[in-house]
C-alpha cells in the first residue's frame, strides 16, 4: 500500500473519537476504510489487528487504574475466541468466491452499524433499565449470570471476526445489562481488555487469508496512537451526548446503505 496522507488522518479522527467517547473504533474505520475503496475483506483483516493494536495500551492504563474484572473478561472469552475460530473456519470456507465473501461480510457490517447505532442512542436508557433490574433472579444467581456471559461472548466473537464491529459499543450495552451494579469505568476496562485477545486472533486469522494490508496498517496506527492520547486528555471538554449522537445518526446511515 504506497502512502497516503489520508489514511494517517483517518487513525487519527477515529482514535481521537474513541479516546473522547469509548465509542467503538470499528464501528468508525471499517466504513471509513470502504469509502476508500478498500476491500471489504482487507478492511475487516487490517481494522482486527489496528483495534488489537490500539486497545493493548488501554489494557495498561485500566488495569493500573483497576478497572478491569478479569473473571468476566474470562467468562466473555471462554464463548468468544471458539466462536471467532469457528466463524473464521466458515469464511475460510468461502475464500474461493471472493465476490460472495465480499458481499457477505458488506451485508454484516450493515446490519452491525445499525444496531451499533441503537445501541449508542439508547445506552443511557438501558443502563437505567438493568440498574433498576439489578435484583432480578438472574442477577443474583453466579452460574446463570456466567452462562449469560459466555453466551454473549460468542456472539460478540462471531459479530467482531465477520465485520470488526461490534467489541466496543454492543458489547458494553450487554455488559451493563447482565453486570448492572458494576461501575462504568469497570465495564468499560472490562470490554477493552475482552476486545484485546478477541480481535487479535480474529486479526490474525484474517492475516492468514491474505486480508490484511500491513502498509494501511502501519499508516492507520500513525494516526490513531496520538489521537486517542489527544482524545483521552480533552474528555468531557465537549458534551459527549452531542457527540455519541452524531456519531450513531452517521452510522445508522452508513449501514442503511450497505444494507439497502
Amino acid at each position: 500500500m504506497d502512502f497516503n496522507i489520508g489514511f494517517i488522518v483517518a487513525g487519527l479522527v477515529v482514535g481521537f473519537v474513541v479516546g473522547m467517547t469509548g465509542v467503538g473504533g470499528g464501528s468508525l474505520m471499517t466504513p471509513i476504510l470502504l469509502w476508500f475503496g478498500i476491500p471489504p475483506t482487507t478492511a475487516v483483516g487490517t481494522d482486527l489487528l489496528y483495534a488489537a493494536f490500539t486497545k493493548m495500551g488501554g489494557i495498561f492504563v485500566h488495569n493500573k487504574k483497576q478497572n478491569i474484572n478479569w473473571t468476566i473478561v474470562g467468562w466473555l472469552s471462554l464463548g468468544s475466541v471458539p466462536a471467532a475460530a469457528v466463524t473464521l473456519w466458515i469464511l475460510e470456507s468461502f475464500k474461493a468466491d471472493i465476490t460472495g465473501l465480499n458481499t457477505i461480510i458488506k451485508y454484516s457490517l450493515g446490519w452491525a452499524l445499525l444496531f451499533t447505532s441503537i445501541a449508542i442512542v439508547f445506552k443511557q436508557k438501558l443502563l437505567v433499565f438493568s440498574q433498576k433490574h439489578a435484583g432480578d433472579k438472574f442477577h443474583s444467581e453466579s452460574k446463570t449470570q456466567n452462562l449469560l456471559t459466555v453466551a454473549i461472548g460468542v456472539l460478540l466473537g462471531a459479530t467482531v471476526t465477520l465485520t470488526s464491529i461490534g467489541a466496543g459499543a454492543l458489547g458494553t450495552v450487554t455488559l451493563f445489562f447482565l453486570y448492572p451494579l458494576l461501575p462504568t469505568p469497570k465495564l468499560v476496562g472490562t470490554e477493552i481488555a475482552h476486545a484485546v485477545p478477541l480481535t487479535l486472533v480474529a486479526g490474525l486469522g484474517h492475516a492468514s487469508m491474505g486480508n490484511l494490508d500491513l502498509g494501511l496498517l502501519g499508516q492507520l496506527l500513525m494516526g490513531s496512537l496520538p489521537g486517542i492520547y489527544i482524545g483521552s486528555m480533552l474528555s468531557g471538554k465537549v458534551p459527549d451526548l452531542l457527540l455519541r449522537n452524531s456519531i450513531a445518526v452517521m452510522l445508522f446511515f452508513v449501514g442503511y446503505k450497505l444494507i439497502f
